[in-house]
């Protein structure tokens, strides 16, 4: 009965990068992962993004025993695949407590708090100014 107890098991998570957002939706068994309701690779179509999403399940050995929903929106591509990996690596965290130090040796569970900057008034962007003239 404790395996179809475990099997029964969702766990969600979420991870953020920059304007991305990601809920992720873990369950074991199986080996199945959707993005925004399509195939895996359909979404994240280069090799790199895929290695960023998969990366924590690499680590804690779980590649090919997890079944993945995923949710991300906003951002781009690279923020998107960086927000999907934080929140599997979150939800892996909630099934697994053994695997933290793992997972945190290589920098999974850190949340990269960078952030684009505003654009200033009176200025063509965040940083750059208009063109001064002496004369």
């Amino acid at each position: 009965m404790s395996d179809t107890a475990e099997t029964a098991t969702v766990l969600t998570a979420v991870g953020r990068r920059k304007t991305a957002t990601s809920r992720v939706r873990l369950s074991p068994g199986g080996a199945e992962i959707t993005v925004n309701n399509k195939p895996f690779e359909e979404f994240f179509p280069t090799e790199l993004l895929q290695k960023t999403v998969l990366r924590p399940l690499e680590v804690a050995e779980k590649k090919g025993e997890i079944s993945l929903r995923i949710l991300v929106n906003g951002g781009g591509p690279h923020g998107q695949a960086s927000a999907a990996s934080l929140g599997v690596a979150r939800a892996l965290l909630k099934l697994d407590p053994e695997l933290r130090g793992a997972l945190k040796k290589d920098g999974l569970l850190r949340r990269d708090p960078r952030e684009r900057e505003r654009k200033k008034p009176g200025q063509p962007g965040a940083r750059k100014r208009f063109q001064f003239s002496k004369r």
